[in-house]
């Protein structure tokens, strides 16, 4: 095969397969290796698969024993400034699972190397990618609900997932905030200045570390994003995309992450006087967006950035305002103090 990207898989864990089945359906692309630290894991996803390709414990062996030109960084976030850093130097470019890195360091150095090298970093940011969320951000940048000034997003799930969630310090911050956090930015079209946190692990939390968070963070446009979630939440359950709320000069937005979002506007008639004013409901454009949702239409956009020679929109340089706020929103929970973003931000 003469694929155009030839692929080295780093992490054959559960998240690979997605990764892995997007590759396989590309006529451009061919995955030459398989990597992870335990080769066993490898070799069974390459049965799984029915891949002719080689399997390896270490990426750098990978990358020059196959001349590869892409890696998709599918690792714990532990790993991934190693993994990236290692692809970019070895002339790779590179599409990582989420978060960019796990300290604020790391971010900046990748993003350093990612300039350095020219290679392309792009991060999966797979709930951009859902033409829910694009209507919600139309219903926005179209006015309907006029000047946002407060955001609210409720996250309340409980999975158990066992493994290495269970034991890292800010298992919701560090592993998952992140999808909220850069949906928000996507929503408003704006980034974060600030933010305030207060994480914590609520009584009956299989956790080890701190399952809960609040956080409010001020935005580049004014207004003021309010996060509440928790990741050891029994009942009542919101959406994985979160439960929306975005209140405007003229009118709110509600998304509750599985429904069609809407607005609710002041009624264009004379309402001199009311104690409440009258409302019309405005339905969002389901036709906004259409190409493929979550990871497949974030991979084909990472994909199309390198045919087209841009920055993906999922880019590491812009992804790291997200990662910023987690990074920030963890600094704020252990200091107790308000911590200003652009501390987090390589320039």
């Amino acid at each position: 095969m003469n694929a155009t990207y030839k692929v080295v898989v780093a992490g054959c864990g559960g998240m690979s397969n997605i990764w892995i089945d997007t590759a396989i359906e590309r006529e451009d692309t061919e995955i030459v290796a398989l990597v992870d630290i335990k080769l066993e894991f490898a070799e069974k996803m390459r049965e799984k698969k029915g891949l002719d390709c080689r399997t390896f414990t270490d990426l750098a062996e990978a990358i020059e024993a196959t001349g590869a030109n892409l890696v998709f960084d599918v690792t714990i976030p532990a790993s991934h400034h190693k993994i990236a850093s290692t692809a970019m130097q070895l002339g790779c470019n590179i599409f990582g699972e989420k978060p960019l890195a796990e300290t604020a360091e790391e971010c900046k150095d990748l993003i350093r190397i990612a300039e350095e090298t020219g290679k392309s970093h792009a991060v999966m940011q797979n709930r951009r990618f859902d033409p829910r969320i694009r209507s919600l951000r139309h219903l926005i940048e179209s006015g309907t609900i006029g000047k946002p000034g407060f955001v609210n997003a409720d996250f309340f799930l409980g999975p158990h997932f066992g493994g290495f969630r269970d034991t890292m310090a800010s298992p919701l911050l560090l592993d998952m905030a992140i999808h909220t956090f850069d949906q928000a930015r996507l929503i408003l079209g704006a980034d974060p200045v600030s933010v305030y946190c207060h994480e914590f692990n609520p009584p009956g939390s299989w956790y080890e570390g701190a399952a809960a968070a609040v956080c409010i963070f001020e935005m580049s446009d004014g207004s003021v994003f309010n996060y509440r979630g928790s990741w050891c939440a029994e009942g009542a359950h919101t959406s994985w995309e979160a439960d929306w709320r975005i209140t405007g000069e003229k009118g709110t937005a509600i998304w509750n992450g599985h429904d069609a979002p809407y607005a609710e506007v002041v009624a264009p008639e004379e309402q001199e006087g009311k104690f409440i004013k009258s409302f019309v409901r405005v339905e969002a454009d389901p036709a906004v967006y259409s190409e493929r949702t979550g990871h497949p239409g974030c991979l084909d956009e990472m994909f199309l950035s390198l045919r087209e020679n841009r920055r993906a929109e999922t880019d590491s340089r812009d992804n790291q305002y997200s990662m910023a706020m987690v990074n920030a929103a963890l600094e704020s929970a252990r200091t107790g103090r308000k911590v200003a973003i652009a501390d987090f931000i390589q320039k």
